[in-house]
């Protein structure tokens, strides 16, 4: 046997995930908010946890629905993904990310990391590339101004006052993706109405294909 009991993990495991597999969930230390907002500054995105018994879950979810769908992104198409984008490599209507509304779609992450209370997160898929430096996999200085402005405009704004102190976005590095094939990035939000979360992830006309 493997890892943790398992005949071979279902996606690479990195020093944090196994130092998360040798704990218990009583011995875990959740992610607050201020640690979350220093990650992201510090661009230190690799030392994002799962909660152990989450993590476990999320190997066995994902060797279960990489056996059924023989892939996390074909998963993600069948039941997540508007219908209407088809299949990778998509046709977005605008090449500018966020430009169009039938190009991206905001989702609740159905595995988010071991977060404290009143953290939710959420990730936003597109069907448009986000440009990367090709030497380090992070994004390019005009990529960040993009989806900064995106993030300002979408979730920023509709929380009114103070909504810039309860949002946090970042993009994980290309070394860091779960799935690559399809571009993401994730948005964190602290304290937010779930009626407004649900306003914000709800399906659109322009995601479903035509009739």
């Amino acid at each position: 046997m493997g890892d943790f009991g398992i005949e071979e993990p279902p996606f690479p495991l990195t020093d944090t995930d196994r130092w998360v597999l040798s704990q218990t969930d009583e011995q875990y230390k959740h992610h607050d908010w201020d640690e979350l907002r220093n990650l992201v500054r510090t661009n230190n995105l690799s030392v994002l946890k799962r909660k152990p018994s989450d993590l476990r879950r999320y190997m066995k979810w994902t060797a279960e629905t990489k056996a059924e769908y023989g892939s996390i992104t074909n998963f993600l198409l069948a039941n997540r993904l508007p219908k209407a984008w088809g299949f990778p490599p998509f046709s977005p209507v605008s090449t500018t990310p966020f430009a169009d509304l039938s190009d991206y779609r905001v989702l609740v992450n159905d595995w988010p990391y071991g977060f404290t209370p009143g953290i939710t997160h959420v990730v936003v898929w597109l069907r448009t590339l986000i440009p990367t430096d090709p030497e380090t996999g992070d994004m390019t200085p005009e990529s960040r101004k993009t989806v900064a402005d995106f993030v300002k405009r979408y979730f920023v704004d509709s929380l009114g006052p103070g909504g810039e102190d309860r949002v946090i976005w970042f993009k994980n590095w290309v070394a860091l993706q779960s799935v690559r094939t399809l571009e993401h990035i994730h948005v964190l939000v602290k304290d937010v109405d779930p009626a407004i979360i649900d306003e914000w992830t709800r399906e659109r006309e322009w995601h479903k294909p035509p009739n």
